[in-house]
């Protein structure tokens, strides 16, 4: 585990915890009893989070065992046992909730993905997921987003020059927020920018955004900027971004564009059913 997850699963837990316990668990059940557990799947999903939870585990008591009993990013069905935990009862309770959220939203966002993943299935487009993450989250929930089968935009700010619309506002509009960018940057470094308009991606692709992102745009209007933008630069990479939902993807996917970022990957994705059952060895 990496000490960022070490970090968050201790942050997880004292938000349990907060430095008094389980007291339930400390008054009603006996200290040495011992047994075992399966958390098991209560709908069908894309698995992810297995790791994070034995994370999770070890940090409450590091004697217990966590075996997982499906691959990350494996598919699993309703009843299907996800992973076997054996130790101290008191510490199986005490991480139990902690190591059900984690599984639980994760495997949701990964669950999700591959809804989306699946309807843009046959064209050119790859459904992308956006910095709107929850916090602390993000490495995971774009581990989730991959495994669900869509694919990572930016990290976060400092990998890619990505201009939006308070951007070209601050600077004085496209070709100057360009060129900006243009001249600050390292090589390695992409430059995307938003365009809201026929006239702004014109702009856009004269001064040689590496990306161009089409914002909030309907079906129709980005087909025609789709056309629009390949007539003048057949290389240029196209993004469309904005409302976009698991019922609209597949029409904005037919238009042509290369890129769909949605925060319904992570933001809009329901968490899955999973729970544990408990058995004692008395």
């Amino acid at each position: 585990m990496e000490n960022s997850d070490i970090a968050l699963v201790r942050s997880a837990l004292a938000e349990d915890l907060a430095g008094y316990g389980d007291v339930t668990s400390e008054w009603t059940v006996p200290a040495g009893l011992r047994g075992r557990a399966v958390i098991t799947a209560r709908e069908d999903l894309v698995v992810c989070g297995l790791p994070l939870a034995a994370t999770v585990l070890k940090a409450v008591d590091s004697e217990t065992s966590f075996t997982a009993l499906v691959e990350e990013g494996g598919t699993a069905g309703d009843r299907d046992r996800l992973a076997e935990i054996r130790g101290s009862v008191r510490s199986i309770l005490s991480a139990e909730r902690t190591m059900l959220n984690f599984i639980s939203h994760l495997s949701g966002v990964a669950t999700q993905s591959r809804r989306f993943a699946r309807e843009v299935a046959g064209t050119r487009a790859t459904v992308v997921d956006t910095r709107k993450t929850t916090p602390g989250l993000r490495v995971w929930e774009k581990r989730a987003v991959v495994l669900g089968g869509c694919g990572n935009h930016r990290f976060g700010l400092f990998d890619l020059v990505l201009i939006k619309n308070n951007h070209l506002a601050a600077a004085g509009g496209v070709r100057r927020a360009v060129e900006k960018a243009k001249a600050a940057r390292p090589h390695y470094l992409t430059i995307e920018v938003e365009v809201e308009s026929e006239a702004d991606l014109r702009e856009a692709i004269a001064c040689g955004a590496d990306v161009i992102m089409l914002d909030n745009q309907g079906v129709d209007s980005l087909r025609s900027l789709v056309e629009i933008a390949r007539s003048l630069e057949p290389r240029v990479v196209l993004e469309a971004s904005g409302g976009i939902s698991l019922e609209t993807v597949r029409a904005v996917a037919e238009t042509g564009v290369d890129i769909i970022s949605s925060s319904a990957l992570t933001m809009g994705a329901p968490a899955v059913d999973v729970g544990l059952t408990l058995v004692t060895e008395d």
